[in-house]
């Protein structure tokens, strides 16, 4: 087996196509979506023959290191590889002042809440490795061929004053002023997304911004959404909602991953959308 060197982003793509059999349509993407993290982020890619691992570290929680992603190409598995990722990518986040590791998201830039319960590999991996299950997550799959409508709800949101616009592609304008409204309300980690995401959209009144909805900040999946407490009940979280999933079926999606949910039953109510991936978190403290 090689030692480990930095990763060539190519070559990991090439090993996170045919390991993440569960994400293989998206995995080059995700690759690349690790690599462009938002500013305050420290990041590595470290690659043996045949296995990549991506770790970073958040200047906004600084003893805590993350392994975002880990894949070994199936023909090299058995051999160890990704025991030795996970203790050089542990070694990189000691160097950075890590006190702990974790198999979890790092928002606002990840690719997964933590291990998908169905890559038991890996799971087993991290508890051979004394790391410790300590949180549970999920997401809910919407099927976007269902009824996304909402001519009615729009025309019922406009006699009482609200209007809803969805904000031109790229940074500035509409975006910022989005982004402004969710760190307010929220944290800057949302409005990141607000920014970065594919889609965005959001209502106002008189000028006020009063909730939004995002999609594809982390690539191909919807949220974060919110409405402003003063808001809720005008039910534009529904109208939100269902405007970026029509747009994520415009951009050729067939269903479309709600990630890290909370409401279960807003979204299921909602778009009729289903709790699927079951993602459990592991940390381990760095000695």
């Amino acid at each position: 087996m090689s030692s480990v060197k930095a990763a060539d982003l190519g070559e990991a793509a090439r090993i996170a196509e045919a390991a993440l059999t569960l994400d293989a349509g998206e995995a080059a993407v995700l690759v690349g979506h690790l690599s462009r993290p938002p500013a305050g982020r420290r990041w590595t890619a470290l690659a043996v023959d045949g296995g990549v691992v991506l770790a970073s570290m958040s200047d906004q929680d600084p003893g805590v290191g993350h392994l975002d992603l880990l894949a070994v190409h199936p023909g090299a598995r058995g051999e160890g590889r990704g025991r030795t990722l996970v203790r050089a990518a542990e070694e990189w986040l000691r160097e950075q002042g890590a006190r702990q590791a974790r198999f979890a998201g790092n928002p606002p830039c990840y690719a997964w809440p933590g291990i998908d319960v169905r890559y038991t590999a890996a799971a087993c991996l991290a508890e051979s490795l004394g790391y410790e299950r300590y949180h549970v997550a999920w997401n809910m799959t919407a099927d976007l061929s269902a009824d996304l409508s909402v001519e009615d709800e729009l025309a019922r949101l406009e006699r009482a004053g609200v209007t809803v616009h969805a904000a031109a592609p790229g940074t500035g304008g509409d975006r910022e002023r989005v982004a402004a409204f969710v760190e307010e309300h929220w944290n800057e980690r949302w409005a990141w997304e607000a920014v970065t995401g594919a889609g965005l959209h959001y209502a106002e009144r008189d000028g006020e911004i009063l909730g939004f909805a995002a999609w594809g900040a982390r690539p191909a999946w919807f949220g974060p959404m919110g409405t402003a407490p003063g808001a809720r009940g005008l039910g534009l979280g529904r109208v939100l909602l269902r405007r970026c999933l029509a747009e994520q079926r415009a951009a050729g999606q067939d269903s479309a991953q709600i990630g890290w949910v909370g409401p279960l039953r807003f979204y299921s109510r909602a778009v009729g959308a289903r709790a699927e991936r079951v993602f459990w978190l592991y940390r381990r403290d760095l000695a």
